[in-house]
């Protein structure tokens, strides 16, 4: 017996995303730095919960697959839009026809912003220390 399953990979800052879309009824597992957790709770905001099933509602599909989430590392905003482009990549994999909508909402794009690094000789990325003339 083949499980049916749809995969897609989202990033985000530091954070990344494997989601798994398997036909079902709508249910959510999510694993959060390897412990499960509940997905309503961990993501209690409703703007947070929102922008993860974001594509499912935008195609519709929000009630035919069962998801499996699993995000590590980053802030809990940017682990949400790294699933958010986990599961748009899948719904691309499931069916070519969705990349067209999903593409025009912006979904299918990766958000490459990163913390830029610490350099030698600044406080910070770029912040310098105090100039004095004498």
């Amino acid at each position: 017996m083949s499980l049916i399953q749809y995969y897609g990979t989202g990033k985000r800052k530091t954070s990344v995303a494997r989601v798994f879309l398997r036909p079902g009824k709508g249910d959510v597992t999510l694993y959060v730095n390897k412990k499960v957790r509940s997905f309503n709770e961990y993501f209690h905001q409703n703007s947070l919960k929102y922008k993860i099933k974001q594509p499912l509602l935008l195609t519709e599909t929000e009630n035919k697959f069962d998801l499996f989430m699993r995000v590590d590392g980053g802030g809990v905003g940017g682990q949400a839009e790294a699933l958010r482009l986990g599961v748009s990549r899948a719904l691309v994999e499931f069916n070519r026809e969705l990349k067209q909508t999903l593409k025009q909402a912006g979904l299918l794009t990766r958000d490459a912003r990163i913390k830029e690094r610490k350099k030698y000789g600044l406080l910070g990325a770029r912040k310098a220390p105090q100039y004095h003339k004498r």
